[in-house]
């Protein structure tokens, strides 16, 4: 399991400004729901002093991204944009008192957002298009400027670090090749020796031991409980039916079941699931159990 601080689990449980901005006049979003993350960030900005004076943010993603796009909204409202364009991810993540070195990428998010909000007030075109630099992963749809200026502002020296930044490799791996050419180039430019071998920044000394299926199955059962009261405000629930290596097999009732959400009410499971017992976990509907894993749970 991750460790977060104390403002990363309040952000998350209780966060700030969620939803959209009435009269917001400045709109940016950036991400996939494809591709897990996703944020929407609307800002009311004062057009007489350019000054925000609110911002709200929708997200669908990890606890960190809640957090990350929450603490934003705060760090934002009463900034002039071109302060508020001075933010950095890493002011994002200190704010926080720190995120795990594997979701520094919910910070960069953010503020890729703010960027995407202030150029469409200012009416200009947000470069997210790739048309700067040459597409590196195709995972992700993450270019080499973005690469280039992650590992410059944070002194990325790994590619493992890349990826927690960027997700950029996090997929297939085929990029791999060319994301360390890009660390080779700009830690010359530094003054560095690219190291293939170089431990990530932030790595964690010890290692996490792995859950056994019984403490996973009741890690499992405790995240459904606590989503439980949500679903069934809206007239659903969710019951656990079997467990099978890390797959995760529910059954959607009420009001849940058959609805057009339902798809992403599972993929909101899923991350908050990996977040608890941090370690990737796969959740389906039952519908979809294979026969064998019926016949083992019968």
């Amino acid at each position: 399991m991750w460790d977060y601080s104390e403002k990363v689990k309040d952000h998350f449980f209780n966060p700030k400004n969620a939803g959209a901005v009435a009269g917001a006049n400045a709109i940016g979003e950036v991400g996939s729901i494809s591709c897990g993350d996703a944020l929407r960030l609307t800002l009311k900005v004062n057009e007489a002093t350019g000054v925000i004076e609110d911002a709200g943010f929708q997200t669908f993603g990890c606890g960190s991204a809640i957090a990350s796009s929450s603490v934003l909204t705060e760090i934002i409202k009463g900034m002039t944009l071109d302060d508020a364009l001075k933010v950095s991810n890493q002011d994002i993540a200190n704010e926080l008192d720190g995120l795990p070195p594997e979701k520094m990428h919910c910070s960069v998010m953010g503020r890729e957002a703010l960027q995407a909000a202030v150029a469409n007030y200012r009416g200009e075109e947000w470069q997210d298009d790739h048309e700067e630099g040459a597409l590196i992963c195709k995972c992700f749809a993450i270019d080499a400027v973005m690469i280039e200026e992650m590992v410059w502002a944070n002194k990325l020296r790994a590619v493992e670090d890349v990826t927690n930044f960027t997700k950029a490799g996090g997929g297939c791996a085929a990029c791999h090749e060319d994301i360390e050419g890009i660390l080779e180039r700009v830690l010359k430019e530094r003054g560095e020796t690219f190291d293939p071998n170089a431990a990530p920044i932030e790595a964690v000394v010890m290692e996490k031991k792995p859950l056994t299926n019984l403490q996973r199955i009741k890690k499992i059962e405790e995240v459904l409980e606590s989503l439980r009261p949500q679903l069934m405000a809206d007239g659903g629930d969710v019951e656990l039916v079997e467990v099978v290596d890390n797959t995760a097999y529910v059954n959607m009732t009420g009001a849940c079941s058959g609805c057009q959400m339902a798809a992403m009410t599972i993929a909101g499971i899923q991350q908050r699931l990996m977040e608890v017992l941090g370690e990737f976990i796969r959740v389906i509907p039952a519908s979809q159990m294979p026969k064998v894993a019926v016949a083992a749970g019968g």
